[in-house]
């Protein structure tokens, strides 16, 4: 199997060149000083990872990474494991959540099995060509009584992640979208969550899909079985991954991994998205100069990830679906912070008087 430390190894920071290059044109445009907030810092963040004063973000790509978890036994979803198949047939017809706001973004959409149970043949639906499988196998085993998997698969799934991710930067486009699907995720990525920021399980783990009091205490129980049982080690990014995460986890952590050797902008979506962020940090810091949070979620865990890599959110809406949709929500404003930077007057060419 490939190892990964050579393809971190071409992963480098987003230029402080550029981003002072940026820094001077903003400070020139017609307005008071950084007048108009964080779209500066997103626009300047924008041409680091480009190296260019125009950046081009207009072709872009959403990425739903599926997986099935072996932990969804101990009870801790709402939603029987059934849908997470059911849900990428419904990605594929175009109508859920993701397929409605990415259209509106500009954006396309690709699903990715990872790892889930069955084998869905997508011929006869109309995104069956935005379909790809990378299958590390079906399903991880439950973590509350063993590792989720291997460190092979580990190490397979953030493969798959950075083969498909550099497919897609291969076919022309200039900005990934992380989202996931899989039923039982919100508890792997919330045990990966525990182990990666140090916070308490009861700050980190949720309600997930909506379940009642017993199932949270049951969820809960679930990730402190597992992280005592396994002993993950927060040093090492992979062995997290190894013993409570997901295949998609993974996947994610690859996309951003391959998005950041290739100076390529990634916006991330919520819980789970986060999660794969905080394994890919874990293996190479340097990824959080390509990543945007699009949003903050309900899931009480979501805001420790993002302080812990040391990203503010775009947008708090009280998100709590996944699939990309908080990224695709984000999109408007990283378009919005490049317009200003790129099509506003400066003082000069607006024959505007500067300050004092």
């Amino acid at each position: 199997m490939q190892d990964l430390n050579p393809l971190i190894g071409k992963i480098t920071p987003a230029s402080p060149r550029w981003k002072a290059k940026a820094e001077a044109r903003t400070a020139r445009l017609v307005m008071p000083p950084r007048a108009l907030g964080r779209l500066h810092p997103i626009a300047e963040q924008l041409c680091a990872i480009g190296e260019t004063l125009a950046p081009d973000i207009s072709r872009r790509a959403f990425v739903v990474m599926a997986g099935d978890h072996g932990v969804a036994a101990e009870g801790v979803s709402a939603f029987p494991q059934a849908v997470t198949g059911e849900m990428i047939r419904c990605f594929l017809k175009n109508g859920a959540g993701i397929n409605v706001l990415a259209r509106q973004a500009g954006a396309e959409v690709f699903v990715v099995d990872a790892g889930i149970i069955p084998d869905l043949d997508p011929t006869g639906l109309p995104g069956a060509d935005h379909y790809r499988v990378r299958k590390v196998a079906r399903g991880t085993a439950n973590f509350a009584q063993g590792p989720a998997m291997s460190r092979d698969q580990a190490r397979a799934a953030v493969l798959a992640g950075w083969e498909e991710a550099t497919a897609l930067i291969d076919g022309g486009y200039r900005l990934l979208g992380t989202g996931d699907m899989g039923i039982a995720n919100t508890t792997a990525a919330a045990a990966v969550g525990v182990v990666l920021t140090g916070c308490g399980i009861e700050e980190m783990v949720g309600r997930g899909t909506g379940i009642d009091d017993a199932g949270l205490e049951r969820k809960r129980t679930a990730i402190e079985k597992g992280i005592q049982r396994n002993g993950p080690d927060p040093g090492d990014g992979l062995d997290v991954l190894a013993k409570v995460g997901g295949f998609e986890i993974g996947a994610i952590a690859g996309l951003i991994l391959a998005a950041a050797a290739a100076k390529r902008p990634v916006v991330m979506d919520g819980l789970i998205s986060t999660a794969g962020a905080l394994v890919a940090w874990a293996l190479c810091p340097t990824v959080t100069d390509y990543l945007f949070a699009g949003h903050c979620g309900e899931e009480p865990g979501h805001r420790h990830m993002l302080a812990r890599l040391g990203l503010a959110p775009i947008l708090s809406l009280g998100l709590r679906l996944g699939e990309g949709t908080g990224g695709a929500l984000a999109l408007p404003i990283l378009d919005a912070a490049l317009r200003i930077f790129s099509e506003m007057h400066t003082f000069e060419e607006a024959g505007v008087s500067t300050p004092g």
